[in-house]
């Protein structure tokens, strides 16, 4: 920059300005200004719409940041063209892409699938989940090469077939790094098909949407952390409880594990569930249900009888097998909350002051566990509230592992981890949109679970690395293209500078190095 008064000129830095042409289209021009007003100093291209607009000025912010006071463009000779666009050759999201096809690759699914269909499928779900036959438009968008519908369509039945979707999940297995005294959470989420009649798969059943059309069941498996291990769909009308087991069994003969710790909520485990637990030999921390009050408890209550129990009081009490019992040793811990007993009061008082309104005929009775009928009379159960109250905070869980290996502690802290797979359950149904609304047969809704699976996985990977939601990670980089335009026998490749924050994520991604 040089400054003078008088005759001198008065210059400053070049900057970039975008203006109207006579034609509508947007020109972005490199300027500096003078005592005589703007002077341009190069035309780097017109645009014709936003997206165009940002490529250009990203490539005029480039040469502004290479220090470059004049823009040679290798036009010399040529005839010049008053406002005639520079031509864009090519428009990437690379830093986006690279990062997620990196996971793919570190994740071992680029061996196991073998498909560069599969690739691009997974990660375009990723970017944007739509369908099968619009993801060649995301991937266009992204600037790398799409399959052709027809042979998307070719491919989806390999990805059905049992062998494809266990090399899937031998892949996720090797990257938790599991053993035979890992745990593994399960739980089972629904997908509902927008149809009238059931095929013998999707069948009207328990919907945890609550919807009456026909559905899918889905039984997920994940580590400890939620990262995805193996997912099974069955009938829409299959108890919940009838999916672990086979699920389980299928995980463990697939990968030669001889016991692994099964975590899952009370909801899951039925009593013949944990008789086909404890005779396959295997290991489980469950929540328990607590039909009455405990045995310790009431003990406890019996020696302080003017005490609250304090917060986060574990109570411990053994169930040795019998001679006859054909199961381990149990253990159940009784662990206090006063948060959660505040809670639990709250809404047992609610419960209770509209029972008291439905006997007294102010309102409709409807269904309210307080409230006995006994033929036309109505009367509020105080013995159930006086035990529901008992039981206020109290939370129970059941383990057969030894409590010399597992305390208290660990049976609890790994019952709580079960928010993971929920967090993976919410991410597969809504930023992956796993419902299959596009696929009616049995074997392309197969595939498209392969495709969410690995999605899955890729999405909980890039999370762990950088600490960002797969969303805001998806939603920042995306606007970071590389961009290349042709300035007559010249190539610019330009790239606007990336913010600290998501060069750090990026860093964290591309330095996990691909196992070979």
């Amino acid at each position: 920059m040089c400054t003078s008064r008088g005759s001198y000129r008065v210059l400053v830095a070049p900057y970039v300005r975008t203006v109207k042409t006579s034609s509508g289209a947007m020109a972005v021009q490199i300027v500096f200004s003078n005592r005589r007003g703007a002077r341009t100093m190069g035309h780097i291209g017109s645009a014709h719409t936003q997206a165009e607009l940002e490529l250009l000025k990203a490539a005029a912010r480039q040469k502004l940041a290479a220090g470059q006071g004049e823009l040679d463009l290798g036009l010399s000779g040529l005839a010049p063209r008053q406002g005639g666009p520079l031509p864009i050759t090519s428009s990437r999201m690379g830093h986006l892409w690279d990062a997620l096809e990196h996971a793919y690759r570190v994740l071992g699914f680029e061996v196991a699938a073998g498909d560069e269909v599969f690739r691009g499928l997974v990660l375009a779900r990723i970017i944007e989940p739509t369908s099968k036959l619009d993801s060649a438009r995301v991937l266009e968008e992204v600037g790398v090469s799409a399959p052709a519908y027809r042979t998307v369509t070719r491919r989806l039945p390999v990805f059905a077939q049992e062998d494809f979707r266990r090399k899937l999940a031998a892949a996720c297995a090797r990257q938790a790094g599991l053993g035979p005294a890992s745990l593994v959470l399960y739980d089972v989420s629904t997908l509902y098909f927008e149809t009238d009649a059931g095929d013998g798969f999707r069948e009207p059943g328990f919907s945890k949407e609550r919807r009456l059309e026909p559905q899918i069941t889905i039984g997920l498996l994940t580590d400890h952390t939620g990262f995805p291990l193996m997912v099974e769909a069955f009938e829409g009308n299959k108890a919940e409880t009838l999916t672990m087991i086979p699920t389980i069994q299928a995980f463990m003969a697939a990968h030669g594990l001889p016991d692994v710790t099964i975590v899952a909520d009370a909801g899951m485990v039925s009593e013949a569930n944990k008789k086909a637990i404890e005779a396959a030999g295997l290991s489980f921390i469950i929540g328990a249900r607590i039909p009455q009050e405990p045995y310790v408890i009431t003990a406890w209550r019996k020696r302080h009888p003017d005490a609250e129990i304090p917060d986060g009081h574990v109570f411990t009490q053994p169930w040795p097998a019998g001679p006859t019992d054909a199961r381990r040793d149990h253990t159940f811990y009784y662990q206090y909350k006063h948060d959660r007993a505040r809670r639990t009061l709250r809404g047992i008082d609610e419960q209770v002051a509209k029972a008291e309104k439905a006997v007294k005929g102010q309102t409709p009775v409807k269904r309210n566990r307080f409230v006995t009928l006994t033929g036309a009379s109505k009367s509020v159960n105080r013995a159930l509230e006086a035990k529901a109250r008992s039981l206020a905070g109290i939370k129970a869980y059941v383990t057969n592992l030894d409590p010399a290996v597992a305390d208290a502690d660990f049976v609890i802290g790994a019952y709580h981890r079960l928010f993971q797979i929920e967090r993976s359950f919410r991410m597969s149904k809504h930023d992956l949109q796993a419902r299959p609304i596009f696929h009616h047969k049995r074997e392309s809704i197969q595939a498209h679970l392969s495709v969410v699976f690995a999605a899955l996985a890729v999405s909980r990977w890039v999370e762990d690395q950088t600490g960002w939601s797969i969303r805001k990670f998806v939603r920042t980089a995306r606007r970071y293209r590389t961009i290349e335009i042709q300035a007559g026998e010249q190539t610019i490749t330009a790239e606007e500078p990336l913010p600290d924050d998501l060069a750090a994520a990026l860093n964290a991604i591309h330095r996990v190095r691909v196992a070979h």
